[in-house]
């Protein structure tokens, strides 16, 4: 009742029956932070692992924007809780409590355990949401928590992957690329086939946000010689995918390479001023589009 009545889920007897169905016990007495937007297996866990004794408040919620990156996420978990940044990445590097997600993960990570060169095994699969922090919680428990969230939003895609061809670990990487490159869902649709088309062309993805990430570093700018940077991430050199997403895209991303936009475009900019983005079918119209729209303020 307290669920349906503070708007966490809309039938409290649908909840009662699903535990049941589960067989779902042992829920812990305390202050619970619930949005609803959670599914029922993530209020059941949460129920499990016990509240906080006092009441929580807006600083006990930990909001992962779009397209974060794991150091910037353990920036952010440093910032609103008592672990540090380094607690964070020690967590991200620990091979053995990978492998224990993708135990109970398979479909999400058996691709991405298989990558090589990686930086973050987990980078990508850490869902932008909000998430409750309170002090019985640990690091291990909360990434748990984000990648199930990314589980949950895959589930009804995994044979769709299959079925075209992809791997899991293709499509969040691909995803991550289209989170940043794209601001409009029309324009990432757009975006994610011109990325298909140019490794159907064997061509190297070309991609800014591949740059930055090899260099580790948020430039406004990216230089001739950045796109130099040894690095598996440089997809100016690199054909192919890399070695794993660059980020932690959206359900927005993600859906967009799944169901690009069809085009036979090869190449895409953005207007610097508007943030429109116009595209080439040529490297001759591409250089008129980058020289009109990027280079006019120069």
């Amino acid at each position: 009742d307290i669920l349906e009545d503070g708007d966490v889920i809309r039938d409290g007897m649908v909840f009662n029956f699903y535990t049941k169905f589960k067989n779902l016990t042992n829920f812990q007495a305390g202050y619970y932070q619930f949005s609803p937007n959670m599914t029922l297996d993530q209020i059941s866990k949460e129920l499990q692992q016990g509240g906080s004794a006092e009441p929580l408040d807006d600083a006990s919620k930990l909001t992962v924007p779009e397209g974060y990156d794991v150091d910037k996420i353990a920036s952010l978990v440093a910032k609103k809780t008592d672990f540090k940044k380094e607690d964070f990445i020690k967590v991200m590097k620990d091979e053995k409590f990978f492998e224990q997600l993708k135990t109970q993960y398979p479909d999400l990570l058996t691709d991405a355990s298989n990558a090589k060169d990686v930086r973050y095994r987990l980078e990508g699969y850490l869902f932008p949401a909000t998430y409750n922090v309170h002090k019985n919680r640990s690091l291990e428990d909360l990434v748990t928590q984000m990648v199930d969230t990314t589980n949950q939003v895959l589930t009804p895609y995994y044979n769709q992957i299959k079925e075209k061809g992809l791997t899991v670990q293709e499509v969040m990487t691909l995803a991550s690329l289209v989170e940043k490159e794209g601001v409009t869902q029309s324009d990432r649709k757009k975006i994610a086939q011109v990325f298909f088309n140019r490794i159907d062309a064997q061509m190297p993805l070309q991609s800014d946000i591949s740059i930055l990430y090899a260099l580790g570093e948020h430039k406004e700018v990216v230089t001739i010689k950045d796109t130099e940077v040894d690095s598996p991430y440089n997809l100016y050199t690199n054909t192919g995918y890399g070695p794993g997403p660059f980020d932690n895209p959206s359900q927005e991303a993600i859906l967009a390479v799944l169901d690009p936009t069809e085009n036979d475009y090869i190449y895409f900019v953005a207007d610097i001023s508007t943030g429109k983005v116009y595209y080439a079918k040529t490297y001759e119209e591409h250089m008129e589009l980058v020289e009109k729209y990027v280079n006019k303020e120069k």
